[in-house]
């Protein structure tokens, strides 16, 4: 298969790097190598139009993995999501320069449907500023904290999407949502700019109850623990599981700890949002909004091999700034 002196072929360590490539399955070589071939003879046809494809860049290249961004969603938002795909998922990779046949990564079938059909999260980190003077000044009584944890109670009760952890000083935010996948009848779930109204609403309750104002990091990735629900608590209730790795929220504090350095050497003023570029991209913005020229700052990531922005700015930038959400 692939054997005409015109396709060309790169094994696993060849792939190029930083280059549009499509993932494809297995079931549609035969299909795609008979294409290419009338095409090659020239004969009408067009590989393009053969099976289904996901478009990603390959990142790095591992020796028993690739690490690709993967573009889950690029006709209603910019949206990328770190994945990695084993050594032994992957095929073959073929291209054709000629007629500018843009370079396919083959897969195994199963991996490739269950990319589409697992869930992914945003994750968030929510912190109260000036909780150190607030103690000494005995201002964080019980009273107040219950009638926060209250407050919190009531908003979790209208975002019932959204798991809340919270410490009275902190919160942990996660919320579920699906790729989509039409072949499965799965319509795409993700809308991370709900997560930024309930920020918003979170600075307001923590003025009014305890009169601080907070700080957020977000960020989105993969999730191990698909087809879960939110949050697992055992039967005893002395045990509450994230049903998440803690990878994620790795990536949250190394945002945080960058930016708190960038404010301690003056490199930019405190914050109230410290955005992972990733989900910073994906969130869908008026068409004005250039996005690409806000304030940024790079931070050392946890399982990318680059290193990464963050994005730092308001809710009410952002939110001001969005085109229609549903």
């Amino acid at each position: 298969m692939f054997d005409n002196i015109n396709i060309d072929k790169y094994s696993f360590e060849e792939i190029p790097l930083d280059r549009d490539c499509f993932l494809m399955s297995e079931v549609y070589m035969k299909e795609f190598d008979d294409a290419l071939e009338k095409m090659l003879q020239r004969e009408e046809c067009n590989p393009y139009e053969v099976g289904y494809v996901s478009p990603v860049a390959v990142r790095e290249i591992n020796d028993n993995s690739l690490e690709l961004s993967w573009y889950a969603n690029t006709h209603t938002r910019f949206h990328e999501v770190s994945i990695t795909l084993p050594r032994g998922k992957f095929k073959i990779c073929v291209y054709c320069w000629q007629y500018d046949i843009k370079p396919y990564i083959f897969v195994d079938h199963e991996w490739l449907e269950h990319l589409h059909l697992r869930e992914y999260s945003v994750f968030a980190l929510v912190d109260a500023i000036g909780v150190k003077d607030a103690i000494k000044n005995n201002i964080l009584s019980k009273e107040k904290l219950i009638e926060l944890r209250d407050r919190i109670d009531a908003l979790a009760k209208t975002q019932q999407q959204v798991s809340f952890i919270s410490f009275a000083d902190s919160l942990l935010l996660k919320s579920n949502w699906d790729v989509g996948y039409f072949k499965k009848g799965i319509q795409c779930s993700y809308s991370p700019e709900k997560i930024l109204f309930v920020i918003k609403e979170l600075d307001h309750i923590y003025q009014e109850v305890l009169g601080l104002n907070i700080y957020a990091v977000l960020t989105q990735g993969s999730n191990e623990y698909y087809g879960e629900s939110l949050l697992h608590i055992s039967g005893t209730s002395n045990h509450i599981c994230l049903n998440s790795l803690g990878v994620p929220f790795a990536e949250l504090l190394a945002i945080e700890n960058a930016a708190k350095k960038a404010i301690k050497s003056g490199e930019h003023s405190p914050m109230q949002l410290y955005l992972d570029e990733q989900f910073y991209h994906s969130l869908n913005f008026k068409y004005e909004f250039n996005k690409n020229d806000k304030p940024k700052n790079t931070y050392s990531a946890i399982m990318k091999s680059h290193q990464p922005n963050y994005f730092y700015t308001s809710c009410d930038v952002l939110i001001n700034n969005l085109d229609e959400i549903e």
